[in-house]
């Protein structure tokens, strides 16, 4: 089927699930417990309502927003997802190229499978770093040092991991950063056979390429997973925000924020930007979702800061909305692994495309030319409340 017939991203999701096996669907897929966080995230999307705005002139828009003195031609981002490479071989660079290609910027991970000196050799595009604060501090110390080296722009300190969630499908799967073997998991990839012979048969199991150097050389998979479990440091505190700071020397951004207090918090120990987030529903079931957390967020920060978001975007109009409650941009996950994970960089590219029409479309429809002014302008309404409020007056009231 020609991916120009995936008009939306449920389409690429739906692509996506029927390509992968059951246990790299719902690694993919899945949050943390019951997954009302996860469901969440997008129920809260639809909690709000545009006011459409007609006859306003607007043949030209214009989305583009600068981030840390790059400007990206779109509100978003690709965000720093890991273990892509068990949706498609070298997802990461696929994903790098598809961002740079499509002017937006690219956050890379930790934990992922294509070295951060690889990707950074793709030369063109925006790249961020981001670190799991994970064992002592020479770990970070050496990732920071080698993101310098390779020209990273900024690096996304994720803070909401320090102690794992129970993501409760990968439980049942016997999968923790790896894939094991079993019978019901190799009939399941037999069945599954574009998968199997594209990533499996082509590559393996892939590993975590940005540790390697920290274990001894020609270390397997499963024990570079390993030592992904070994070293999560719940010890990790504001202070030693500070001091990565130091280390970084440039645009510093704490990502796992749900709080203003704790978004004034990253802001006291050096952070230059928050992003709003709840680890795609993966973490803390429970959490509020991240739409319904950044007003207060902003309100905290009141400009001094950069923020981001993350969670639940599936939809040009929920990337409006995000901006429209004071949100900078937002990161893109699931939405752009969904694409990769159903056709590679091609994949990407769609998904990226169809968000940035979505905006547009989005823009148009509610009469606004600018990022400025869609965020000037009372373009929100709670749903099913009939009486428009703005998302700043609403602010004001909390």
């Amino acid at each position: 089927m020609p991916l120009d017939n995936a008009i939306n991203i449920a389409d690429l999701a739906a692509r996506a699930r029927r390509r992968l096996p059951r246990v790299v669907w719902d690694y993919l897929d899945g949050g943390a417990e019951d997954e009302a966080t996860l469901r969440d995230n997008r129920a809260a999307f639809e909690r709000w309502r545009l006011t459409p705005s007609v006859l306003t002139g607007n043949k030209q828009r214009d989305q583009s927003v600068e981030l840390f003195g790059s400007r990206f031609l779109g509100p978003f981002m690709i965000g720093p997802t890991g273990l892509n490479g068990l949706f498609w071989p070298d997802a990461d660079l696929e994903l790098a190229r598809a961002a740079a290609d499509a002017g937006v910027g690219f956050a890379l991970s930790t934990a992922s499978n294509n070295a951060l000196e690889q990707v950074a050799a793709i030369g063109a595009g925006t790249r961020w770093f981001q670190l799991y604060p994970w064992g002592d501090v020479s770990f970070a110390s050496r990732l920071l040092e080698r993101a310098r080296n390779a020209g990273y722009q900024a690096v996304i300190v994720t803070v909401d991991t320090l102690t794992a969630g129970k993501r409760e499908r990968d439980l049942r799967n016997n999968f923790s950063h790896e894939l094991r073997l079993t019978p019901r998991v190799v009939l399941d990839g037999l069945l599954h056979p574009g998968w199997l012979a594209n990533v499996w048969l082509n590559k393996g199991m892939p590993r975590f390429e940005n540790l390697a150097e920290f274990l001894t050389p020609g270390a397997t998979a499963a024990e570079l997973a390993d030592f992904t479990r070994s070293k999560r440091n719940p010890a990790f505190c504001w202070d030693d925000i500070a001091r990565l700071k130091e280390r970084w020397n440039g645009p510093l951004l704490v990502k796992g924020i749900l709080s203003g207090a704790d978004a004034l918090r990253a802001r006291e120990h050096g952070a230059d930007g928050v992003i709003v987030s709840n680890h795609g529903g993966r973490q803390l079931d429970g959490a509020p979702a991240s739409i319904d957390a950044l007003p207060e967020v902003v309100q905290a920060t009141d400009g001094r800061m950069v923020v981001l978001m993350d969670g639940g975007i599936r939809r040009g109009s929920d990337i409006v909305k995000a901006v429209a409650l004071g949100a900078d941009a937002v990161l893109l996950g699931r939405a752009t692994l969904y694409g990769v994970a159903a056709a590679g960089r091609a994949g990407v590219e769609r998904a990226l495309a169809i968000l940035r029409d979505e905006v547009d479309r989005t823009m148009a429809l509610t009469g606004v030319r600018t990022l400025a002014e869609l965020r000037a302008r009372d373009i929100l309404f709670p749903h099913p409340a009939s009486r428009k409020i703005s998302a700043r007056s609403e602010l004001a009231a909390c």
